[in-house]
Order: structure tokens, then C-alpha cells, then sequence
């Protein structure tokens, strides 16, 4: 039978791999537990607090240690989604150069927008005053301003300039602030392929259809890499012959969890067009 000669383990890597470059939002998350998922698995990212600073006197004794407090983070992976297709012959269609890639290919773009839109979301349950009232946005002076303000939030939560900080806007939204921008890259091909278009302030700039939306705003969010964490896998990818058509069809099931780890290094500017 065809789906026998499915091959999962190449295609769920391939897939995997994929999905870096359909990602917008995904690509700026803490990612570095990948890993480390699985179906109803948690992921526990470690931490520990400041130790505190004293004065040191010659000739006297110190303090005795501290232990310093376990800040610990626990990321639930639980969200489960996938995609189900036709495909009318495995075996044809992985001996064509390039149609079993177009098949996955379509299936990860489906999958990296689930991705992204989930995260957006997490936007809504960002921290008490970093976020701001609805902004209506009609001038170019409008969009730099509120930028401005959320960059300002940042560095007085204790974000440096050294930190990598990320501007996701929606495209309504850069029409107006790309005015703004101190290096458009819209022209740059190895930063546009990192979906980069440009810079402000020291912060890479972005465009996503993703973000989240509550009905009036769209939650831009302005955040550093390591406000938010993301955890992530193709679990399985699956070939069977149905039921009730001379096909066969491809299972692919994504597990991840996603979680604003550092509440302080996110600030969400909710806006509308004018």
C-alpha cells in the first residue's frame, strides 16, 4: 500500500524546520526549550532570584548566605492542533519533485499562523500598565508618539538598549510609522526573509495580520526576545489509506504552549486606524 512508504520521521522534521520561516510572532519568543515538549507535558524554566549586594568592613564579619528565592516558571504545553489531508497517491506524490513539499508546505503555513495567533493572544493578559487605553492613529507624528511612549515603559521597567527588542505592528499601522523608521530593510532581502522591515530606536520593526484584535484595537506588541516563551514540536505525522475514497491522507499534529515569562518586558499598545 502507498502510505507504508510515508516517510514521518523526514517529513515532521521538514516540517519543524519550516515553520521558522512562516513564523512572525513565534520567531521573537524564548525558544530555547524546544526540546524539551511533548503531548501534556510542562516545561519548567528555571530561575532564581538577585542575590543581594552589602558593604564589606575590613576586620569584620559578613553576613551569613542567603538562598536566594526560586522564581521559577512552569510552561504548560498545552495546545494541540492539526491538519488532515488528501493526498492521492504517497508513493506518486513523493517520486514528483517538489509536490510532497507543496502539500507540507501549505499544511506548515496553516499550522505557523495557529502558532502566531496564539501567541498575539497572550497580548490580552498583558501586565496592569503596560498596556495602553485604545489610541486612535491617523498621522505619521501619531504612530511615532505612541511607539515612543511604549519604548519609554520598557526602559523604565529596566529593559537596556543592549536588550533585543522587537516592534510587531500591524500593516495598517506601518503605513503610517514607516516614516519613522531610522533604516527601512523592506529592500533587504536576508533581513525581510527574518521578517524584519526595518528598524527604530535600536528595535527591529515587524508586520503581522496575526495580532490580536478585541473588535476595536489591534494589540501591537513591543516586547524584548525574552518577554515571552515558547515551547513547540511536531509530535506526529501520520499516512493511511480512507475509508471511503481511493486516497490517501497525511496526519499532522503540532503540540506547544506559549507564556509571557517577563511581564515587565511587554508592553502592548492597543490602536485603530483613524
Amino acid at each position: 500500500m502507498a502510505f507504508e512508504n510515508f516517510k514521518p520521521t523526514v517529513w515532521s522534521q521538514y516540517i519543524q524546520h519550516e515553520l521558522s520561516k512562516f513564523t512572525v510572532l513565534q520567531e521573537d519568543c524564548n525558544t530555547q526549550f524546544q526540546g524539551e515538549i511533548g503531548l501534556g507535558k510542562t516545561v519548567k524554566i528555571i530561575g532564581v532570584g538577585r542575590p543581594t549586594v552589602r558593604t564589606y568592613v575590613p576586620g569584620t564579619n559578613i553576613s551569613s548566605a542567603e538562598t536566594p528565592p526560586d522564581s521559577s516558571i512552569y510552561l504548560p504545553v498545552d495546545q494541540y492542533k492539526y491538519t488532515h489531508f488528501i493526498v492521492d497517491d504517497i508513493d506518486e506524490a513523493q517520486a514528483i519533485d517538489g509536490l510532497m513539499q507543496a502539500y507540507m508546505e501549505e499544511s506548515t503555513r496553516a499550522l505557523a499562523e495557529n502558532r502566531d495567533t496564539y501567541i498575539a493572544g497572550l497580548a490580552s493578559g498583558a501586565k496592569a500598565g503596560m498596556t495602553s487605553s485604545s489610541t486612535a492613529v491617523d498621522t505619521s507624528a501619531k504612530a511615532k508618539e505612541s511607539i515612543d511612549l511604549a519604548l519609554s515603559s520598557l526602559y523604565k521597567n529596566g529593559v537596556s538598549p543592549k536588550d533585543e527588542v522587537v516592534i510587531t505592528v500591524a500593516p495598517w499601522f506601518y503605513v503610517s510609522f514607516k516614516n519613522a523608521l531610522t533604516m527601512d530593510l523592506t529592500t533587504n532581502v536576508e533581513m525581510m526573509k527574518k521578517g524584519i522591515i526595518g528598524m527604530y530606536s535600536g528595535a527591529s520593526v515587524k508586520m503581522s495580520n496575526n495580532l490580536y484584535n478585541d473588535g476595536t484595537d489591534d494589540y501591537m506588541m513591543i516586547r524584548t526576545t525574552k518577554a515571552v516563551a515558547f515551547a513547540g514540536g511536531i509530535q506526529k505525522t501520520e499516512a493511511y489509506r480512507t475509508d471511503l475514497q481511493f486516497a490517501d491522507a497525511v496526519k499532522v499534529l503540532d503540540c506547544f504552549g506559549a507564556k509571557i515569562v517577563r511581564p515587565d518586558e511587554l508592553y502592548v499598545l492597543k490602536a485603530h486606524q483613524a
